[in-house]
């Protein structure tokens, strides 16, 4: 097993002979052993160009642990170390499990499926005395420079450098996650961590768009799995793929192979079906997700070494919205009488009434739950009220006319596809003017849906680019469209993670977007979300998330109804019929493969049942290993081109144990396997020989007397043609269309808030803002805040009073509300609107942190963060201020506790620059800039 597992990963070894080649010794002898003589003799030495080992294997028996050759695999590699001044790298095995230990670089044994081939133990050595500190080496911020992608990218390092070998990262949609893995991957390359990195994704479009990414921020050679040519495998350092794409591929390359690899979007999901590929890699592992903490499962922590809700790093819609790196969202509700209620006769009026019957329907035919809506039954006039709501109430660009680019998420296909048709009944002149494209439904099976998302994404005015992309599932996650003003959900959504995914497609930024402007005023500042289906509401009242249990394959149900078969014959001492499933029990378990990954896993349970004598004996053991342990391994089994066959023996047998224990259960069994023999197609020769086999299935007499041996003789005779039947056509289920007015004064339409609470934060800022500015020059009390003086409470009200008059919207006191554990007064939260530049504030420290982030670990980059926080919410900051909360939750003794006498130091002299008297010259300044500005406008 040892030697056909060297030859596949390209050692030479003589697999005929057993003799010794240049690159594998057996039997190699070394001294210094604790054996009498002093003499020993490694199992295995795999040897360098140079003469020198690069490991060193120890075998023992398959029947013994592994484990056993632990301490005699490094008295060996003591000894080889001795001689040869250099230390092999540690493998050792019973041909089943292998464990490789790398204890010159200080990790401890771990488990592979695969040994490296040469190249990659050269790599491993070389490592020894090439790889500098990660911590020290400069991170790009060309590529990833915002403060928190710096220290998330400082943690991941941290926790690699303290010898874990798994991350996982936390970061909202839109905040740039692949270019902190690109930033992460460059820095790991220079630092000598990583020679190969792959990353990994789950759709085409998503391979697309990181490669794309990896591309312009690196010179890597990169191979994208699918597109690229197969020769450049060779020389890449960069491989983007899809999961099913690696997969494919998988053992084409040695466990050792690649160095990092990052999962874009990880989840439970993913591993349940793609986790040979994080297995069957000994690399380091990074998981990225935009799912919030309090929504990641527990599985999905383990899976990344990190306990329950708590990643390696966090960073959430709420702060990344705090601080102005992403754009918050106002929530617009608009439902229908229908979409509300359902279409029922009973509660249509006599207008609608007299509309329905014109179509030629009786209204007493319609009961239809709102589920239904656009499911089962579609009213085209609801559908019209959804699109003339984004035309109309949309966000525009700067003309104040053309819509902002948007996305509507529909249903299914043929709901995406009567929107579509719709608008361009409502709109005709939109699709004339823009050739057809100005709205238009994207979905998987589509075949030119990868060119439509590019015309979605493009920005350049041309008649191609679509403004309105009505998405099936194939927009709902990791798409980048930054531009994007208007979310639409004509759907309801029910996974909490889905939905916050979906709304993660308006939070990027976008420069410009209203203007070429070099102050940002003509930045994205928001997003609307046009609800119809009620989302927020329903994820308000914190419905539980269904946690999908993955279905028994095929293969497993097969397999325990044939153990349920024989535990049932073993009962009732039919012993001739017992032996024979046993059989087919033990066929079961030898088809299984034993390179598979879940079943090398478990290689001692398949080796174990697969003993006839021990399957015969059929123990209380056997019995629970059975069902416990080996029928799960069956989703496993390679059934290509079987499923036919293998959906006839679970009917036969279901027959079998009818005919045993359940006669009553029979009848439905049996004419399931008489309408499929009778569908056969006895046209064909194959068929035709199986005539009599054919025509005892469907008679009486043989169902009232078959015994075991009878139904047997009958599966193994029509298994091998049972899949040449006639293809039945399931009944086209038609869905129905109608066109009922909807009653406009039933409309509810209302804004409400998104409770995130610096999402809402945002948009009321926004809009205290608006209605502050014009006072910004004249108001005697505004000009006091803003150039940092105290003002008192009859002067606050006074402008809360005249602000009231100006916008009724806007309570200066609401502020307060949403900051209930700040001691801050109205005045000092006025101060962060209307006095300080926070995009300017944000500079400063991204400039300081890109600066010193070298010498500041991932704590000291938090603590940073914070004090940047506090700032914007405050006004002001002071040094007291850093030995008090929250700066004491990170260390008792506060910015002592963190930081040395220098960097202390360093620290104070860059906050002194924040406090009331620096504000008050900061303002003076900005005001002396604008009176500049206005001169030379003039």
């Amino acid at each position: 097993m040892i030697d056909t597992e060297l030859h596949s990963r390209g050692w030479d070894i003589d697999l005929v002979n057993g003799k010794n080649t240049e690159q594998v010794t057996l039997e190699e002898e070394v001294d210094g052993q604790p054996t009498p003589t002093g003499i020993g003799y490694c199992d295995y030495v795999l040897w360098d160009d140079n003469g020198k080992p690069l490991a060193v294997i120890e075998a023992k028996r398959t029947r013994e642990n592994a484990e056993k050759g632990r301490q005699q695999a490094k008295i060996y590699a003591d000894s080889l170390e001795k001689k040869y001044n250099q230390r092999p790298v540690i493998f050792y095995t019973n041909g089943y499990d292998i464990y490789l230990w790398d204890d010159a670089q200080g990790f401890a044994p771990r488990k592979l499926y695969g040994f490296y081939a040469k190249n990659s133990l050269q790599y491993l050595i070389r490592q020894r005395t090439e790889r500098k500190d990660v911590n020290k080496t400069s991170i790009d911020v060309d590529i990833a420079g915002r403060t928190y992608q710096i220290e998330t990218i400082s943690r991941v390092c941290e926790r690699y450098s303290d010898n874990h070998r798994k991350a996982l990262v936390v970061q909202a949609t839109g905040t740039g996650k692949t270019r902190v893995a690109i930033a992460l991957t460059k820095r790991m390359m220079d630092a000598g961590w990583a020679k190969r990195v792959l990353f990994l994704c789950d759709r085409k479009e998503l391979r697309k768009q990181a490669g794309k990414a990896y591309n312009e921020f690196l010179s890597e050679p990169i191979y994208i799995v699918g597109r690229s040519k197969k020769a450049d495998r060779l020389t890449a350092r960069i491989y983007v793929s899809t999961y099913p794409g690696m997969m494919s591929i998988m053992e084409d390359f040695d466990p050792g192979y690649f160095d990092l690899i990052i999962a874009d979007e990880s989840h439970r999901s993913i591993y349940n079906v793609f986790g040979d590929v994080f297995k069957y890699f000994d690399a380091m592992q990074l998981g990225l997700t935009a799912t919030p903490v309090e929504m990641i499962s527990r599985s999905t922590s383990q899976l990344f070494g990190c306990d329950y809700k708590m990643p390696t790093a966090n960073y959430p819609l709420e702060k990344a919205v705090e601080e102005g790196n992403l754009v918050p969202f106002k929530v617009v509700t608009h439902t229908t009488q229908f979409l509300r209620e359902g279409i029922q006769g009973h509660s249509l009026n006599d207008e609608q009434i007299a509309e329905l019957e014109e179509q030629g329907e009786d209204p007493n035919d319609l009961d239809f739950k709102a589920t239904a809506i656009d499911k089962a039954v579609y009213n085209k006039d609801t559908n019209r009220a959804i699109l003339r709501n984004l035309m109309e109430n949309g966000q525009r660009l700067a003309d104040g006319q053309t819509l902002g680019k948007s996305m509507v998420f529909a249903r299914n296909i043929e709901h995406a596809e009567l929107l579509a048709k719709l608008f361009d009944e409502i709109y005709p002149e939109y699709s004339k003017d823009n050739g057809g494209n100005f709205c238009r439904v994207i979905h998987s099976k589509f075949e030119r849906a990868e060119e439509l998302i590019d015309d979605f994404k493009a920005s350049d005015g041309k008649d191609s680019e679509i403004t309105i992309a009505i998405s099936v599932d194939m927009l709902d996650t990791g798409i980048d469209v930054p531009e994007v003003l208007n979310l639409v959900f004509a759907k309801p959504v029910k996974s909490k993670v889905k939905f916050w995914q979906m709304v993660g497609r308006g939070t990027r930024l976008c420069e410009n977007l209203y203007g070429p402007a070099t102050d940002g005023t003509d930045d994205k500042s928001k997003f609307l979300i046009f609800d119809h289906w009620g989302n927020f509401e329903y994820f308000e009242m914190e419905p539980e998330e269904e946690d999908p249990r993955q279905s028994k394959s095929l293969s497993q149900k097969l397999f325990e109804a044939r153990v349920t078969y024989a535990d049932e014959a073993l009962k009732r001492g039919e012993m001739d019929s017992f032996g024979k499933m046993v059989v087919l029990i033990k066929q079961d378990v030898d088809a299984l493969d034993d390179n598979c990954i879940a079943i090398k896993d478990n290689w001692k349970v398949k080796q174990q049942l697969s003993q006839l004598d021990v399957l015969h004996q059929f123990a209380p053991t056997t019995r629970a290993q059975l069902f416990e342990l080996m029928a799960p391994l069956m989703q496993w089994r390679n059934i290509k081109g079987e499923s036919e066959a293998l959906k006839f023996d679970l009917d036969l047998v279901n027959a079998q144990y009818a005919k045993l224990c359940q006669p009553d259960a029979l009848a439905p069994i049996k004419e399931q396997v008489i309408e499929k023999v009778r569908s056969l197609s006895m046209h064909l020769n194959q068929v035709r020989s199986k005539a009599s086999n054919v025509n005892k299935l469907q008679e009486d007499d043989f169902w009232q007397t078959a015994n075991y041996d009878d139904l047997e003789k009958a599966r193994i005779a029509l298994r091998p043609v049972i899949h040449l039947r006639k293809k039945v056509t399931p009944p086209t289920v038609l869905t129905k269309f109608y066109d009922i007015t909807e009653d406009t004064s039933k409309f509810e339409i209302n804004e409400r808030k998104s409770n995130i609470i610096t999402v809402d934060y945002e948009i009321y800022r926004q809009e205290v803002e608006l209605t502050l500015e014009p006072l910004f020059e004249k108001n005697p009390v505004l000009q006091k805040i803003r150039a940092g003086e105290s003002v008192t409470e009859s002067e606050l009200n006074a402008l809360n009073a005249l602000v009231h008059i100006q916008n009724p919207n806007v309570d200066l006191k609401l502020l307060a509300e949403f900051f209930p554990e700040s001691s801050a007064g109205v005045d000092q939260l006025l101060r962060t609107i209307v006095g300080l530049d926070v995009e300017a504030i944000e500079k400063q420290f991204m400039d300081f942190v890109q600066e010193h982030h070298i010498n500041l670990s991932a704590l000291q980059q938090r603590f940073l963060g914070l004090l940047k926080s506090e700032i914007c919410r405050k006004g002001q900051m002071t040094i007291a201020d850093l030995y008090e909360q929250p700066f004491k939750g990170l260390h008792q003794d506060g910015i002592d506790g963190l930081f040395q006498d220098k960097q202390a130091e360093l620290i104070a002299n860059f906050v002194s620059g924040f406090t009331v008297e620096a504000n008050q010259q900061m303002h003076q300044l900005k005001v002396s800039q604008e009176a500049t500005q206005a001169t030379y406008d003039v």
